[in-house]
């Protein structure tokens, strides 16, 4: 049931919702233009608030479905955290789409909705206001994530493990980001 279950995720993380709501709204690809990235933020740059919301609720829903789902067939919290996982990987790494995908943050949100709300409200909020002290969504993701390790470390021990190889991806994704931070080439909203 696992691995039928890791596999259904990932397919479903595939679906890219950036580039779907694109082609079908006459939108420019966001893979080739803006920051190049699948994912809300750009969406926001290139189509607008409407379809910027959508994306997020999309991919916030791709990695909240495979955990409820997991959760449902009665595997346990850190079979259900993998799971999600996977719905992350294929955001990532979407088989659809020659695997170009987003950074993850969105989904990974969903995921961790669904593993322990508690973390994903925390990551929501720091999001949030770092977006607002800073006006970049990259930032606020590089500070986000990494806060959730220690609260699911204390609640959740049994998450800690892909929640880690979680951040670490999240992180890797955003390895460009880091270096225009650190150069002052970032993009600001």
């Amino acid at each position: 049931m696992f691995w039928s279950l890791a596999l259904l995720a990932y397919l479903l993380g595939s679906l890219s919702f950036a580039i779907v709501l694109s082609q079908l709204n006459g939108r420019p690809d966001p893979r080739v233009n803006g920051s190049g990235n699948a994912g809300a933020t750009n969406m926001l740059r290139l189509a607008g608030r409407k379809l910027a919301i959508l994306t997020l609720l999309g991919d916030l829903c791709k990695g909240l479905a495979p955990v409820l789902i997991a959760r449902q067939v009665g595997l346990d919290l850190q079979a259900q955290t993998w799971i999600g996982l996977c719905a992350v990987l294929g955001h990532l790494y979407p088989l659809y789409f020659r695997f170009k995908g987003g950074k993850g943050v969105a989904t990974a949100a969903g995921l961790l909705l669904g593993v322990y709300p508690p973390a994903a409200l925390l990551a929501m909020v720091v999001w949030s206001l770092t977006l607002y002290l800073t006006r970049t969504s990259s930032l606020a993701a590089l500070i986000a994530t990494p806060l959730i390790l220690p609260l699911l470390a204390w609640r959740e021990p049994d998450a800690l493990l892909p929640a880690t190889v979680l951040t670490v991806l999240i992180v890797w994704r955003h390895r460009r980001n880091l270096r225009d931070l650190f150069s002052g080439r970032e993009r600001h909203f």
